[in-house]
């Protein structure tokens, strides 16, 4: 294919033209880069400022009687300023990414601003030392600059991300998209990007064998040969290739179609369809290997990862304790019957163990046999309904948890007449039982509980077992506190 020069463009016909204008967003991209380095050198001086402030009004540490003027700061400052700056710039915290995680985020800025913050705090000493610019920069302002920049500059990129995410939405900031392919995985795509317009995408059309028509009202525009015409007459940004059944050769072909300009290519081959973690790059006497499958919780971490649980687990059931008994004396109130409700649900190693549960149903809800639990069910109580809603029914699994039954994070368990049919149904499932079943999981924070794809779960969990890692059960663990407040679960009933 790469040798054949590129057919010319398909007529008026097939070559359907964009649903919207074409739009140059070069200059809005610059625009929007330039505003993130002003919001960050405005966050950076106001948390400074706000520092000193601190350190001459809050009750932390001893008040100087006669501190320096803010003036005699303002190089520190700038010093401080320019070392955090240049540390976002060099933790590609200027390359935004179009979903990014807010703690992820926040933990990267923490991290960036402590080092700058001590990094200033240590060279600011060295080069104005024994200079009319020395200045004392003691600890306590040091502390208090660290924390107001964090807290301000997080919070100034939320508000940029938004900002962001509302352009995005509106059409003002989008790049020109192509994709290549026209089966299920292309379709899928095409309905997650329009689905989510704050990723910043613009369908301009898609490309096949030559077909002509629309798929999901999107034009197909032309084939393969016509890849290079249309990235120059479209002016495509990015291009998505959607083809799971290609072969090397026609994927390498294809990807060489498509270097042209400042193009971004993206790939989705099948071939790595059944793989859930990292891949990554290692060698063997000189030979590169790439490791597809390497699971990341064994060894020390099984330790640290238990002593998160039980501390965890404990924690969780002294703070919870008094709410716990007032929500089983509603339980009662409403209905007879057990306040507790333990079910078989299968675990580690396919091992079945009883998991604990706040009972939120009718004491007969399974008298015609076990079966989902769907919107607006007649089975659930009404202070069921309302545990539901903020995932509150399944806190007693804290005690699964504190015997080793259960892990804080992990893959939801199911029960085991649901597991025989799933095992059968879908490739590697029982993969996901190599670690404990958790009370929340990655694929529970990412909106896939309830009535969802049973396939895509399994995906996101086995990506958790194979890419585990303390910080990342910390994070699902604060997701999932937020979604409880926020009651985002759509699917929770």
């Amino acid at each position: 294919m790469a040798g054949n020069a590129p057919a010319p463009l398909p007529d008026d016909e097939s070559l359907t033209p964009p649903t919207l204008p074409y739009r140059d967003t070069g200059h809005i991209k610059t625009l929007l880069a330039v505003l993130l380095v002003v919001v960050d050198v405005t966050a950076l001086s106001a948390g400074f400022a706000l520092g000193y402030i601190g350190r001459l009004t809050l009750p932390f540490f001893q008040t100087p009687a006669f501190p320096p003027l803010f003036s005699e700061y303002l190089l520190t400052m700038l010093l401080h300023v320019g070392l955090v700056i240049s540390l976002f710039y060099f933790t590609r915290l200027y390359h935004q990414r179009r979903t990014t995680s807010r703690i992820d985020q926040a933990r990267q800025i923490a991290g960036a601003v402590a080092i700058g913050g001590v990094l200033a705090y240590g060279m600011q000493d060295f080069i104005f030392k024994n200079t009319a610019l020395q200045v004392d920069y003691p600890r306590a302002l040091f502390f208090y600059v660290v924390i107001f920049s964090i807290v301000l500059t997080v919070t100034s990129r939320e508000m940029y991300s938004r900002l962001h995410k509302w352009l995005r939405e509106k059409g003002i900031d989008r790049d020109n998209l192509l994709i290549v392919g026209t089966s299920n995985i292309a379709r899928e795509i095409a309905k997650k990007i329009r689905a989510h317009p704050e990723l910043g995408y613009h369908i301009v059309g898609v490309v096949n064998g030559g077909k002509k028509g629309k798929i999901l009202g999107i034009p197909i525009i032309g084939s393969h040969y016509d890849i290079p015409n249309l990235i120059d007459t479209y002016h495509i940004e990015q291009v998505i290739i959607a083809l799971p059944d290609a072969q090397r050769s026609e994927l390498v072909d294809l990807i060489t179609l498509c270097q042209r300009g400042s193009v971004d290519v993206k790939v989705y081959p099948d071939m790595f369809a059944y793989m859930a973690g990292e891949m990554n790059l290692d060698e063997l006497g000189g030979t590169p290997l790439l490791t597809v499958r390497d699971i990341a919780l064994r060894g020390w971490k099984l330790s640290l990862k238990r002593a998160l649980d039980v501390v965890g687990a404990f924690c969780g059931l002294v703070l919870f304790s008094p709410l716990m008994i007032l929500t089983a004396i509603l339980i009662r109130l409403e209905s007879k019957g057990a306040i507790f409700y333990s079910q078989e649900r299968m675990g580690l190693d396919g091992r079945p163990f009883p998991m604990i549960k706040f009972r939120s149903m009718r004491i007969d809800a399974e008298v015609g046999g076990p079966g989902w639990t769907v919107k607006d069910d007649p089975r659930v109580t009404r202070m069921g309904r309302l545990m539901r809603k903020t995932n509150w029914d399944e806190i007693p699994q804290l005690i699964n948890v504190l015997v080793g039954q259960m892990s804080l994070v992990g893959p939801r368990p199911e029960r085991p007449i649901y597991v025989q049919q799933f095992r059968q149904q879908i490739p590697r499932y029982m993969e996901r039982h190599r670690e404990k079943a958790g009370m929340t999981g990655w694929a529970q924070v990412n909106g896939l509980r309830g009535d969802t794809s049973i396939a895509e779960r399994t995906t996101y969990d086995l990506w958790y077992v194979e890419n585990w890692s303390l910080w990342l059960d910390i994070k699902i663990i604060i997701r999932t506190l937020f979604r409880m407040a926020m009651r985002r679960d759509k699917n929770a009933y």
